[in-house]
């Protein structure tokens, strides 16, 4: 399995035969020229995660592409007639020999007067957790997690103990799209730190950079 960091939490995930794109929204422009683009992912429908005019230009590279996500976004793109497969907590699904599974049923919590919304976490391949705006425990053996860092629901010590309760052998940061230049800094530096004690790697995956597992 290679990913790809494109910026945000968008991936580009290759496994097996399988292409998938993640999460291709508002805060990254880079997916709209990859091409060989099998399953577009979708967590949840912050614009950051689920914008359809970045989703449209996806599939002008990658007109046969499949949409897969849960309840809530896919009402969103029947609004914009576009066709989806529905995956969401306790459903599986198979492409080109890769198993996918989705876990979870809510974002994390925000503030009492942001309404919360439905979050679908997807286990990849036996290997990647990629949790979207959660800390959720999928329950399993985790070979590499997509470990959230920033956000206005979490702080530094939730993705440390979030990594601490999964136990995965690596992790790498998303959702790190409003961190810019010094500010990456403790944010790369503290969990690496923290978390080689607990036997886990943290490698500080940047935009553009790809790891292997």
């Amino acid at each position: 399995m290679t990913i790809k960091k494109i910026g945000h939490c968008c991936l580009v995930i290759k496994e097996k035969e399988l292409t998938i794109l993640t999460d291709s929204g508002s805060w990254t422009s880079e997916q709209d020229k990859e091409r060989g683009i099998d399953l577009v992912l979708i967590t949840h429908e912050h614009p950051d995660h689920l914008h359809i005019d970045s989703l449209v230009a996806v599939f002008k590279n990658n007109p046969n592409a499949e949409v897969v996500t849960n309840s809530t976004v896919g009402k969103i793109l029947e609004n914009q007639k576009i066709r989806f497969t529905l995956l969401e907590e306790g459903q599986k699904i198979e492409r080109n020999g890769v198993l996918i599974e989705g876990f979870g049923s809510e974002h994390a919590y925000i503030y009492q007067t942001v309404p919360n919304v439905q979050n679908t976490g997807y286990f990849i391949g036996d290997k990647l957790f990629y949790p979207g705006d959660a800390f959720h425990n999928p329950g399993k053996e985790v070979e590499l997690l997509a470990l959230p860092v920033a956000g206005p629901w979490m702080k530094i010590a939730d993705a440390i103990d979030y990594a601490k309760e999964i136990k995965p052998k690596k992790c790498f940061p998303v959702h790190d799209g409003m961190i810019k230049d010094f500010a990456t800094v403790p944010i790369r530096r503290i969990p690496k730190n923290a978390l080689l004690r607990e036997g886990i790697e943290f490698v500080a995956l940047e935009e553009g950079e790809t790891i292997e597992l």
